[in-house]
């Protein structure tokens, strides 16, 4: 066989994801696949790719030590995959919820956080901190339907807040008219005070 055939021979090696890893969601492999990559030396990363709910490691034929040290890497960090934190993008596909309820729910402990983590974007100087979440809690939320619950109570909280709302305003209004208007007594007074002789009709006693 000619060389540059044997060359073009690759070393392949896959793994299936399991439900119980991705939670159902294509965002959720995704973060699979780049916490696998960022595991990876850098010239072995691109060999990485993903293909449905499969990771797929290839290298050529001449790379042999280093498939073996990245399929090594790749198969020992998918021992604990199903414990990997889940991160905000991933957690709002699994559970298809936006990002306000995602902010809302964290900040009255319906979705409890796991942590933090801090990374270092692409193109960009300052790093980030975000919560992630622990992946048997969001499937225990997810399977137990708790996000259409939640998102009956804050309507029904909504409205109650939009009533008490009303009332209020209403009530500030009723106080500025008060506020304003004079008191009956005074403005009966104020127009007696004007009619001829009322002065001397109140002097001789017929008020007492």
């Amino acid at each position: 066989m000619p060389k540059h055939e044997k060359n073009e021979i690759e070393f392949l090696r896959t793994w299936t994801l399991t439900p119980a890893a991705t939670l159902g969601s294509s965002v959720r492999a995704k973060g699979i696949l780049l916490e696998m990559r960022a595991r990876l030396p850098v010239p072995s990363k691109k060999s990485l790719i993903l293909e449905g709910n499969e990771l797929i490691l290839s290298m050529s034929a001449n790379a042999k030590t280093e498939f073996q040290a990245a399929s090594t890497i790749v198969s020992r960090a998918l021992e604990d995959i199903e414990t990997l934190p889940v991160i905000p993008r991933e957690i709002q596909d699994i559970l298809a919820i936006k990002t306000s309820e995602r902010h809302r729910w964290l900040a009255d402990g319906r979705l409890p956080s796991a942590g933090t983590r801090t990374v270092k974007l692409r193109g960009r100087a300052k790093k980030i901190t975000f919560h992630v979440f622990d992946p048997k809690v969001v499937e225990d939320i997810l399977d137990r339907g708790f996000v259409e619950e939640w998102r009956e109570n804050d309507a029904t909280a909504a409205a109650e807040n939009r009533r008490r709302a009303a009332y209020k305003a209403k009530l500030t209004r009723l106080l500025k008219q008060r506020a304003t208007t004079p008191p009956p007594t005074q403005a009966v007074s104020d127009k007696a005070s004007n009619l001829s002789g009322w002065d001397e009709f109140g002097r001789d006693g017929f008020l007492r």
